[in-house]
């Protein structure tokens, strides 16, 4: 009881401050039944004065740093907030003072065990500083005995507990919109806020950070015009995590690229082109891929830094991105509406031949504009505010697939304006589609299912004995079941039969009382 009141205390706080900083301005209206509609009304009211542009994430970082990051985390997730938030969310900027340099110091000794002066030959002030850690550039001696620059990233001090505290109130508020606005339930707010958590206490862990680093850079060693700085071990903990150091430059920073020798227009493909094999090809991909965690290195390869946000998507998930990206390519409509059931996303009691109609008002339109000016992110927002009028679910990872996509799409764009998004992206589609649809995919598909069934009828025995352990236990506990209701049966049964007999004998004394 005592939590709910400190709970709804920070909700309320936190609405104030987003009635005040003119937060609730994005929020439509036309969409809330009345009671809310009245709440909204009254919270516009308390708008301060003179409010320019960019509220929402004044709002938020007015909240904090765990608000900043719950507003970046949301601007992944256009279904709930609506584009023009995510889109104003996207400029929410992480950064705050750095801390001390002594705390840094103090902090990377006691996860290392070593004091900073023996273990490096120097360690700088931090070049980058935001809510969850900031980064300071070190110098160490390999084992080869070459001096070597290295990325030292250190986890802000006091920064779990406040997360922590954060998050237990947005789980109360999530239940509260669900419990004001039952519709809500289709977004599954409780969910989104599980994410985030889950989210941040991977990334306040910074060995998770390293083993991220560590699983990309594997998947892509095929890779020659991609790649991911060297995690260093020895200075990896969970506070702290060590890296090669990146010399290169921001994709930001075009004029740059040019005057370097490098092709931008070639980068531009190599961005959607990477994205796209991490994603469909791994299945573990780069999520926040914003021109600040891009740069391009002397070799001209396209180097990706910060891996607190990463995306995964399951082998269904794979399939079903590479078969509407192809059949949006190839105008096959059908196909891209049967994916959408056969991945059981859209209800079966939908008919296929209108989803595909609704999916055709989609891709038509595609075919009429010049390639430069398709976008393919755009068509994915589309195609997913078409399924939910076909009732289908939202699922987070395919959100955030299609957020960074939108993302992706942008840095692609600002290196080639005219980059034609399909014509770069089917050969990579149409790689994995064939290499996982045609004979070899169903080879290996067909040894993976005779591999589990060989593994069932290996554990046939065992599961045959714990089958058998379980009958026995479920006859006892039946046995004592029955026991137990043939007692209270018994009871039951004197208890009926005394109180029947003693109402008799009042009635009979009352009876003999009234004849006298």
């Amino acid at each position: 009881m005592l939590s709910a009141v400190i709970h709804l205390a920070r909700g309320i706080h936190v609405g104030w401050v987003m009635a005040r900083e003119g937060g609730l301005s994005f929020v439509d209206a036309a969409d809330l039944p009345p009671h809310l509609r009245l709440v909204l009304r009254f919270g516009r009211k308390l708008e301060r004065p003179g409010l320019g542009p960019g509220r929402l994430p004044a709002a938020l970082t007015r909240l904090g740093p765990s608000y900043v990051k719950f507003g970046q985390f949301l601007a992944t997730r256009p279904d709930i907030v609506g584009m023009a938030a995510a889109r104003d969310l996207e400029r929410l900027q992480d950064r705050v003072p750095p801390f001390p340099q002594e705390v840094a110091v103090a902090t990377v000794e006691a996860a290392i065990g070593r004091r900073v002066s023996e273990a490096f030959l120097s360690f700088g002030p931090p070049v980058a500083a935001a809510s969850i850690a900031q980064v300071h550039q070190a110098r160490i001696r390999d084992a080869d005995g070459v001096e070597t620059l290295i990325a030292v990233k250190v986890m802000r001090p006091g920064v779990r507990e406040r997360f922590t505290r954060d998050i237990q109130a947005m789980r109360f508020m999530a239940r509260v919109v669900e419990w004001m606005r039952p519709e809500a339930e289709r977004l599954r707010p409780r969910e989104v806020v599980e994410t985030l958590a889950r989210s941040v206490l991977m990334e306040m862990d910074l060995r998770l950070e390293a083993a991220a680093v560590s699983e990309l850079a594997e998947n892509t060693r095929g890779d020659e015009d991609f790649r991911v700085p060297r995690p260093i071990w020895e200075f990896t903990a969970r506070d702290v995590l060590a890296s090669e150091w990146i010399d290169g430059i921001r994709l930001n920073d075009r004029a740059a690229i040019v005057a370097a020798g490098h092709d931008p227009e070639a980068l531009g493909r190599t961005v959607i082109q990477s994205f796209l094999r991490h994603a469909i090809r791994d299945g573990f991909f780069h999520a926040d891929m914003h021109p600040g965690n891009l740069f391009v290195d002397p070799a001209g390869r396209l180097v990706a830094v910060d891996f607190g946000i990463m995306g995964r998507l399951g082998n269904k998930e794979r399939r079903f991105l590479a078969e509407i990206l192809l059949g949006f390519i190839m105008r096959d409509y059908r196909r891209v509406a049967e994916v959408h059931f056969e991945a059981g996303y859209v209800p079966g009691h939908h008919s296929v031949d209108d989803f595909a109609q609704a999916i055709r008002a989609i891709g038509e339109p595609i075919h009429q504009r010049r390639a430069d000016e398709i976008s393919m992110a755009k068509v994915l927002t589309l195609l997913f505010d078409i399924t939910a009028l076909f009732d289908m679910s939202t699922r987070t990872e395919l959100v955030m697939l299609q957020k960074t996509m939108v993302v992706v799409e942008g840095v692609a764009r600002s290196l080639d304006p005219r980059l034609d998004m399909w014509t770069t992206a089917e050969p990579v589609v149409r790689a994995w589609l064939t290499r996982n649809l045609g004979p070899v995919g169903r080879i290996e598909e067909a040894g993976r299912a005779v591999r589990t069934l060989a593994d069932v009828v290996a554990d046939v025995p065992d599961l045959s004995q714990r089958l058998k352990r379980i009958l026995v236990r479920l006859d006892e506990e039946g046995l004592r079941e029955v026991a137990k209701v043939e007692r209270r049966i018994r009871q039951e049964t004197r208890r009926v039969v005394w109180s029947t007999l003693a109402l008799w004998i009042i009635a009979i004394a009352l009876l003999m009382q009234a004849l006298r």
